[in-house]
């Protein structure tokens, strides 16, 4: 791991860190690399499952 934050190469802004793995030498190991971007304004934005289009996840304070 680099322990440097990945951000959108589109955008700019912070996305978060994901673990995929590969596998080398019969064994499977971690891989750190840059998440979706999450920012609804960029041309590279992806929704998070279940979300439909144009509507966000709302906090749980909002949702009555």
């Amino acid at each position: 791991m680099d322990g440097s934050e990945h951000v959108c190469p589109r955008c700019g802004q912070p996305v978060e860190t994901v673990v995929r793995r590969h596998k080398t030498l019969g064994a499977w190991v971690p891989v750190w690399g840059p998440g979706p971007c999450r920012n609804a304004e960029c041309e590279a934005y992806v929704p998070r499952s279940g979300e439909r289009d144009g509507e966000r996840e709302r906090p749980a304070a909002e949702e009555s």
